[in-house]
């Protein structure tokens, strides 16, 4: 119970902390975009997924089966948020490279976003090389 009671004490403690320094709390604003790529994801036949490039329609990548788990993980929890919400497929995805070096995944249609630093910079890279 005096551990409980002393763990209560400490989060108390740091909560009044960071009240009374004045400290921001809140998230960092974003660095300006220096790149963005509008992005549309399609599966093949053979399990394959294509990453092509809204603009143009031309495909950068072809990620096969088995490889590219991050890029695969990555799109199925934004197009599982599009299904919840009853949303199509018409609006691509913006990939955005800021000028302190983030980059950042926006589903529009959702208004959801994903700073992929946040995962390591070698599954960061897997997105950077389609900018």
């Amino acid at each position: 119970m005096r551990a409980l009671v002393a763990l209560l004490l400490c989060a108390l403690a740091a909560v009044a902390w960071v009240r009374l320094s004045g400290m921001d709390i809140r998230q960092q604003a974003d660095a300006p975009a220096v790149a963005l790529r509008t992005l549309r994801f399609a599966d093949t036949a053979d399990g394959s997924l294509q990453v092509i490039d809204d603009r143009s329609g031309r495909v950068l990548e072809t990620v096969e089966p088995g490889h590219g788990g991050f890029i695969r993980s990555t799109l199925r929890g934004l197009v599982r948020e599009r299904k919840r919400q009853s949303l199509g497929d018409q609006l691509p995805f913006e990939l955005i490279g800021r000028a302190d070096g983030r980059l950042t995944l926006v589903d529009p249609a959702t208004q959801r976003r994903i700073d992929l630093e946040a995962f390591g910079s070698a599954n960061a890279a897997t997105f950077a090389r389609l900018l």
